[in-house]
């Protein structure tokens, strides 16, 4: 079995392992909430307000000084290990996350497992490779293909998984892993649905677009999303930064006043406990009155932002989809009273605002599209959600250039790649560096002395001869110059040279493949892909740092 077989090998058994976990994971949370807020809150009402404060202390203080390696953010530290420690992710923070975000999440703090499932899916993930000492290639994209798995299993999306760790986690299409991504968000997704059952985490009415005027509406509710992801951004990191210039011991205290906070407002609004699950579905069935809906998601943004910023364990998955719900569904309560023309149900507007507070709030609009296509299983609602998405993920970052993981990242003192850098930077192509024309291009019949005249005129030190039906070959000026001085001056350059032949380049090839061929080609052809014989231009090194803005004295 080859190099690359026994890697997608792995990926599988990646898959089998961390959706294990996150099946033990999500049993854990569901019994430390009936064992707590469920449970003995429900006897008092101070119990209630006292467990998010004293889940959110015990989980901070667990991670702080036991499990430094689970602390933050799991996209953060997935990326790091990518893009850092050669894919090395401790086994201790599995532990780590796993221990923290049961406590904090299950004891009523707003947060969701998917973040921490992402972590030990790569931690699993990072562990099998050291286990099976993987070369250092493979080492360093196990990690994203153990996430995947994780937030597979967790949110119960093979295709969202995979999208999100391309869009967030490896900030690019690499097409090299994305089949071992694939295979492993798969692999977890059946052991998830093979103990937990197939339904998925809501259930989600038939959509259907009443009238193409909702598009407006929607639209609308991506402003809305784009302003309010943009704010939650700013809030948090700004929250965050205070944070960090906090006195050590004040820091123990500020997830139990984050918690107590949840509490009290749980009490009276006990939808904000927890990732939400619950009030999402709740709100696709139109169980709630528009103006109830806007104060969930204001509640769940304060609350949320806070606990993030303080450290409280938990991810931000869960909350972004819950806000964005609350926010599509309030619009749509206001359209049904004020809107001239048909609408369709709140619960349609709510499945198309899950995805728009996490496209402004991650900066992910391939997952945000597809996570709702994926949850809804319906081809109408893409028009309305890629409308709806797209304008709160232009909004957001007009207002608020990086995501929140990217701040967080810097003042974790990490400086990570994102795939908003590399949409905002296009790679430079061949085509933006050759020499359009046949200038430095000599027919195979042309004399020695007619070659040396030109080359000394355009002051090249390479030439390219062209052979016909043959392609190209390339000579250099002292070959010429020394044929000149055997009395070959009148002789073809074909006949009197030896010539070497060279590879042809493609306008449409990176610089990058090109500059690999240039160590050694001085000079290389342009051709068109359609015709390869056609010669559209010439490229040197000198035309790439040009290209590149170097200038040539620094050369």
């Amino acid at each position: 079995m080859g190099e690359t077989q026994r890697f997608l090998l792995l990926s599988i058994i990646i898959g089998i392992f961390a959706g294990l976990t996150v099946v033990c994971f999500h049993i854990s949370i569901e019994f430390f909430s009936w064992a707590t807020v469920e449970g003995l809150g429900n006897r008092s009402w101070w119990a209630l307000v006292l467990w998010p404060a004293v889940g959110g202390g015990v989980a901070y203080f667990l991670t702080d000084r036991y499990f430094p390696a689970a602390r933050g953010s799991g996209v953060n530290s997935t990326k790091a290990a990518l893009y850092i420690s050669d894919g090395y992710v401790p086994f201790s923070s599995v532990l780590g996350k796993y221990v923290s975000s049961t406590i904090s999440i299950g004891t009523g703090n707003p947060m969701g497992p998917e973040d921490p499932a992402l972590l030990m899916g790569s931690g699993i993930a990072s562990f099998l490779g050291r286990t099976f000492r993987l070369t250092r290639d493979n080492m360093r994209m196990i990690a994203p293909i153990g996430a995947a798995a994780g937030i597979g299993a967790a949110f119960n999306t093979p295709i969202t998984a995979v999208l999100f760790v391309m869009e967030e986690v490896v900030a690019s299409w690499n097409a090299g892993v994305l089949g071992s991504i694939v295979l492993s968000a798969v692999s977890a997704v059946v052991v998830s649905r093979w103990y937990l059952g197939d339904d998925p985490l809501y259930a989600v009415p038939q959509f259907a677009l009443t009238n193409y005027t909702e598009l407006i509406v929607y639209a609308l509710m991506g402003i809305i999303s784009g302003y309010l992801s943009a704010w939650f951004t700013q809030f948090a990191a700004s929250v965050r930064e205070l944070v960090r210039t906090t006195k050590r011991i004040h820091v123990y205290l500020l997830p139990v006043l984050a918690g107590l906070l949840v509490g009290v407002i749980g009490v009276r609004v006990p939808e904000v406990f927890g990732a939400g699950y619950g009030a999402i579905d709740s709100a696709l069935h139109d169980r709630y009155l528009w103006q109830f809906l806007l104060l969930l998601a204001a509640l769940k943004m304060v609350t949320t932002s806070l606990c993030f910023a303080v450290g409280t364990p938990g991810g931000m998955f869960a909350p972004t989809l819950f806000i964005g719900a609350m926010i599509g569904g309030g619009v749509g309560g206001l359209a049904h009273e004020y809107w001239p023309f048909p609408t369709s149900t709140a619960g349609a507007y709510v499945l198309v605002g899950i995805g728009t507070f996490f496209a402004g709030l991650f900066r992910a609009p391939m997952t945000s599209i597809f996570m709702v296509f994926e949850i809804s299983r319906s081809y109408v609602i893409i028009l309305p959600v890629m409308v709806a998405n797209v304008i709160a993920l232009l909004i957001s970052r007009t207002l608020q250039h990086d995501s929140l993981l990217q701040i967080a990242a810097r003042q974790d003192g990490l400086d990570l790649p994102s795939v908003e850098e590399q949409r905002e930077s296009s790679p430079l192509s061949v085509e933006d560096a050759m020499q359009v024309g046949s200038g430095r291009v000599f027919p195979s019949s042309t004399t020695v002395e007619t070659a040396f005249n030109r080359m000394s005129e355009q002051e090249l030190t390479t030439a390219l001869i062209g052979v016909h039906g043959k392609g190209w070959s390339w000579v250099e000026l002292e070959d010429i110059s020394k044929a000149i001085e055997k009395g070959q001056s009148a002789d073809s350059v074909w006949k009197a040279l030896s010539v070497r032949a060279v590879v042809r380049l493609y306008p449409d090839l990176s610089l990058d493949s090109a500059m690999r061929v240039l160590a050694t080609y001085p000079i290389l052809p342009v051709s068109s892909r359609a015709n390869p014989n056609l010669l559209l231009g010439t490229l040197t090194l000198e035309d790439v740092h040009k290209a590149y803005g170097i200038p040539e004295d620094t050369l």
